[in-house]
């Protein structure tokens, strides 16, 4: 039988399914996807004090923070993104620079799920990704990966590489003046258009 792929947006009935791939403990010090979204006090106004009440309150805007893909039903990846407009960090940046008007939206983070790794779930992942950013009208996408001369240092996974961005056809269009643990980041993008 054939794997059943499904990629969807992060809605609020789909909260948990995001929560079981990025923080399955539901550790509030551990990451929720929003350092490039939010400053502090805007995490303490959004969601009480609470991280993940103020994840789950993106979840609710028009533009849900990012995307879920599942596998068989259950939750394998997690992929932010959104309008860079929408990611204030990042739109801000000194380092991550835009490189032209394009109203693009942005890759800032894909995390696949502990035990479903070498499975082909980033190909998945960032084809919905792209689709649901295509369905909502965007002209292109960004991310901002790194470019090893070797094998990844897997705690910068949620970063990509070139190699996995460029067999999603994501082209490398740039270099940013960011870097992470030591290696260039680059500007890739496909097009939608």
């Amino acid at each position: 039988m054939a794997e059943q792929w499904e990629t969807h947006p992060v809605t609020p009935e789909r909260f948990d399914d995001f929560a079981d791939i990025v923080n399955p403990n539901r550790r509030e010090n551990h990451c929720w996807c929003l350092s490039h979204r939010l400053a502090a006090p805007q995490i303490r106004e959004l969601g009480g004090g609470s991280r993940q009440n103020a994840m789950r309150a993106l979840c609710e805007r028009d533009h849900p923070p990012g995307v879920v893909t599942y596998l068989d039903g259950t939750p394998v990846g997690w992929c932010s993104i959104s309008p860079r407009t929408e990611i204030p960090r990042l739109e801000a940046s000194k380092l991550i620079r835009r490189v032209d008007d394009v109203p693009v939206w942005s890759i800032i983070c894909v995390v696949v799920r502990s035990g479903f790794r070498r499975r082909g779930v980033t190909h998945q992942l960032l084809e919905g990704a792209v689709a649901y950013a295509a369905s909502h009208g965007a002209p292109a996408v960004e991310a901002h990966p790194v470019d090893p001369p070797g094998r990844m240092d897997l705690t910068m996974a949620f970063v990509g590489t070139r190699g996995m961005f460029e067999k999603a056809g994501f082209e490398v269009i740039g270099t940013t003046d960011a870097v992470a643990s030591r290696m260039p980041r680059l500007v890739m993008r496909r097009d939608l258009r």
